[in-house]
């Protein structure tokens, strides 16, 4: 092991964690925060070099002391990969303000606040990544998410901000767009077309793929860094077009 550590929100049992696998197998110390703590309990016991911070990255004073804990006990993160995500599904006559506000607290404010709080000590070290994973409602909308698509697509336009500003410091911003409904346990009984729960299972995006993908953008040689990446299955459709 080395001292590099890797700070990942949103631990589910999916692509969180397929991450932290990742980033743990690469050598990284990995601050894993989510808000179910016996799920973090469970992961603890499964990866080695990972620590459980159970916390709601919507409350922005409970992030606070959970960062400081982080640096207290396992020092400054050297990546931060923000995969945390709130949705709300449904049409702007049945979803509510308050859905969109959640939304935006977790998918684009608390990426606001980790960067304030993370970024001074990466520019201060030469070095650092922040990687955020988006979906296509960061690039379309349509009737089904007026709570969730316009708090993606601010985050995406808030990312590529920190990237103009901070790549120059040597801080590495990434956003990756997944094209693709996720290989999830919950996945084939979440999704709404009949047609796609007898798919095989390379029709959806594996999370330790996604995982293979972020760690890959988060070590690019910083003479060919990039910003936007969209991943998607062979099959998908490309719906953002």
């Amino acid at each position: 092991m080395t001292d590099r550590i890797a700070l990942i929100t949103g631990v589910g049992g999916a692509t969180g964690a397929a991450l932290s696998r990742r980033f743990a197998r690469g050598g990284y110390r990995v601050a894993m925060i989510a808000r179910n703590a016996a799920r973090l309990a469970e992961l603890e016991t499964q990866i080695a070099h990972v620590r459980g911070y159970p916390c709601d990255v919507a409350d922005l004073d409970r992030v606070g002391r959970t960062l400081a804990r982080v640096q207290a006990e396992l020092g400054a993160p050297h990546v931060l990969v923000h995969n945390a995500v709130a949705a709300s599904f449904g049409r702007i006559f049945e979803t509510s303000v308050e859905d969109l506000e959640r939304n935006f607290r977790v998918n684009t404010t608390s990426l606001f606040f980790l960067t304030q709080q993370l970024a001074p000590a990466m520019i201060e070290r030469g070095e650092g990544a922040i990687m955020i994973t988006g979906n296509t409602s960061s690039f379309r909308g349509i009737p089904l998410r007026p709570a969730f698509a316009p708090t993606k697509a601010a985050q995406r336009i808030l990312a590529q901000c920190l990237a103009k500003d901070l790549g120059p410091k040597r801080v590495h911003v990434g956003y990756i767009t997944i094209d693709a409904a996720i290989n999830a346990p919950w996945s084939r009984e979440a999704l709404p077309l009949a047609d796609w729960q007898d798919k095989p299972d390379d029709h959806f995006a594996h999370p330790d793929a996604i995982a293979e993908e972020v760690y890959h953008i988060a070590h690019q040689h910083p003479s060919t860094w990039s910003f936007d990446h969209v991943i998607r299955p062979f099959a998908e459709s490309w719906t953002l077009n």
